[in-house]
């Protein structure tokens, strides 16, 4: 299945350029020419990665990604921009971006940069409903931003990537801040009802996700 990307740029020949070049390599590309726009897309698509510019028409890429994050969207994002200054730079690793490439730029430094954010051993993790980044923490339920609590995420993390494997309770109970089994038991038991994961406890011997 292609990797999906939402590319934000209103340069239209530069944004041609990167369409094609980003769908030459197999990436499914959604073009976006305006902040609104591409807030669209994200109510009605889930994405792998968004390439945002920053000054567009209506509302702009730091703008646009500060609300994603927000809203718990924890998709990776790269930013290009002719904008160098430390100040704006600083802002876009503030809000939650993964890069930045300045403007002007080789198409191909884009596409660099795409690869090794999307490169297989990042692959998202697909469990029924759920889709898991292991790398961004992004967790999808029914293609929608689900967003947990620091304990729940952690155990959640663990599980996920370790799915039939049995895991001993001292490991997990790692992830709490006050561990005892009691606490852990809770933990596990809020997390199936939030996410769904089909856990076991076998008892005296640890917890699998099956």
């Amino acid at each position: 299945m292609s990797k999906k990307i939402l590319l934000l740029e209103d340069d239209f020949l530069l944004a041609q350029t990167l369409q094609e070049l980003l769908a030459s390599e197999g990436y499914d590309v959604t073009l976006a020419t305006s902040g609104d726009s591409a807030i669209d897309e994200t109510y009605e698509n889930s994405f792998d990665l968004y390439v945002f510019d920053i000054n567009v028409p209506d509302i702009s890429g730091l703008e646009l990604l500060k609300s994603l994050r927000d809203a718990d969207d924890k998709t990776q994002t790269i930013f290009i921009s002719a904008l160098v200054d430390i100040e704006s730079i600083s802002k876009a690793f503030e809000i939650g971006a993964e890069d930045y490439i300045k403007k002007p730029f080789f198409p191909e430094e884009l596409l660099i940069r795409v690869n090794a954010k999307l490169s297989s051993k990042n692959s998202n993790i697909k469990y029924n409903s759920l889709e898991y980044n292991p790398q961004s923490k992004l967790l999808k339920k029914d293609g929608h931003a689900l967003g947990l609590g620091e304990t729940q995420e952690k155990l959640f993390d663990i599980f996920i990537q370790n799915i039939g494997q049995v895991l001993d309770k001292e490991i997990l109970m790692e992830c709490l801040e006050k561990p005892s089994p009691t606490a852990l038991r809770v933990a596990i038991t809020k997390l199936k009802q939030t996410t769904g994961l089909n856990i076991k406890n076998l008892r005296g011997i640890g917890y699998i996700l099956e």
